[in-house]
């Protein structure tokens, strides 16, 4: 099977340029292609990782990434699948911003060694003038083509700024500035940036005078969870899931895949656990057990994002839970060994500093909110009158009981797989 046949076959193709001819390039060339990330935030989130396993699987073809972070886009923001201008941030946010993706993207693809490339647009874009800008780009695009991109298109009624509408000019010449320095001939991206991959394919082939010119681009279809009807990445709550570790973790983020919608594991394991060979993941989707192809996609997941060690003991803390699909309780990445796991691990521990109790205590609600599972005082007393709480597998019934600070460690639980063991710090 090629590599663009196992693209295909795991669902991560949905529009592209010239099939033939992009099918021709990953079989017989290696291609340098490049995908581009805004830093709008510190972190990825699981809607992200459609593209990123899209460069792994193509890096292990042997072909080339190039992972773009849009240190200047990112000032202005992609209008694309938007209804309202993005927040602006200050310089240094957004360059802390692009340091951390770089740093979670690492886990995904090899940046070492030339095997792939790591940039910054603000390297080349923020070096340009105006004057400069207008002449060299702006003058070879229409404005009537350009009012024609959806993501421009949906804006007007409500109001679209210069800014934004620049936007696709400045993504064409990442991929013109890529291709002339790196040779870069393919971008990929999600399937609502096809306005601005093709802005750069026209952009490219003007600047050379040459509507021959072998660059194309192809994008991957938005994966909707057919349960909540939003794009998928969201938890049951409706918030992100993230990679950062302080922000979601490494047990909730297990959890999250573990606890995925029945109908989307066949397309999840296809297209998240890319280590496994697609026949084995089609296979799995069939086998019948399917609580045992839930573990096999967390655990392929999770050993992605946080590495093996980590995906091994959130398996373990999960299973000790909640049961093993597996009556040994074998870890079960499948492309790893099969060994066994300790059937004795810990919950992962929510530590709470001794003088938030104070000498008063706190309230559940307040517990809940510090533990991480909701967001809201409110939100806690509607999961206490709901009968979904608990304290060491006791109902907690009245949203004013109070526990204090002797009374920890314990497992405070919220429905029925959501834990966190509680201790104090120190």
């Amino acid at each position: 099977m090629t590599i663009y046949e196992e693209l295909k076959r795991r669902g991560f193709i949905y529009q592209e340029t010239d099939s033939a001819a992009i099918e021709k390039k990953l079989t017989t060339e290696q291609v340098t292609f490049y995908c581009g990330f805004d830093p709008t935030g510190s972190s990825l989130h699981v809607g992200h990782l459609l593209p990123v396993m899209a460069m792994r699987l193509l890096q292990k073809a042997g072909h080339i990434p190039v992972a773009l972070v849009g240190g200047a886009t990112g000032m202005i923001g992609d209008p694309s699948g938007r209804s309202s201008a993005r927040v602006m941030m200050s310089l240094e946010e957004i360059a802390g911003n692009a340091e951390a993706l770089k740093k979670q993207l690492s886990y995904f693809i090899t940046l070492d060694n030339g095997k792939a490339h790591f940039v910054n647009n603000a390297d080349w874009l923020t070096k340009m003038s105006m004057i400069e800008f207008l002449r060299d780009v702006g003058s070879r695009f229409s404005v009537n083509r350009m009012l024609s991109q959806k993501s421009v298109e949906s804006r007007l009624e409500n109001g679209l700024s210069y800014l934004e509408f620049s936007y696709s000019l400045l993504q064409a010449y990442d991929f013109y500035h890529l291709n002339k320095t790196l040779n870069c001939t393919l971008e990929i991206g999600g399937q609502d940036q096809w306005g601005n991959m093709a802005a750069g394919t026209e952009f490219i082939r003007r600047s050379y005078q040459d509507e021959t010119k072998d660059v194309h681009f192809m994008t991957i279809p938005l994966l909707m969870n057919p349960a909540t009807g939003q794009k998928f990445g969201k938890s049951v709550g409706g918030a992100s899931v993230w990679l950062d570790p302080e922000r979601t973790s490494p047990f909730e983020y297990y959890q999250f895949w573990r606890n995925c919608d029945d109908a989307m594991l066949p397309d999840l394991l296809k297209r998240f656990a890319i280590e496994l060979p697609v026949e084995e993941c089609e296979a799995l989707a069939a086998c019948g057990n399917i609580n045992r192809a839930k573990e096999v996609l967390a655990c392929e997941a999770t050993a992605l994002a946080h590495g093996e060690k980590v995906a091994r003991e959130v398996f373990a803390a999960a299973g000790t839970r909640f049961g093993f699909a597996d009556p040994e309780g074998r870890i079960p990445c499948s492309s790893r060994a099969a060994a066994p796991v300790s059937a004795g691990a810990e919950l992962p521990v929510t530590e709470i500093e001794a003088a938030e109790f104070g000498d008063a205590g706190l309230t559940v609600p307040r517990l809940l909110i510090l533990a991480g599972i909701c967001k809201s005082t409110s939100d806690g007393r509607r999961l206490i009158q709901g009968g979904a709480v608990s304290i060491d597998d006791v109902k907690v019934t009245d949203p004013n009981f109070v526990v204090t600070a002797d009374k920890l460690p314990l497992t405070l639980k919220a429905g029925k797989k959501n834990f966190r063991r509680l201790a104090v710090k120190g």
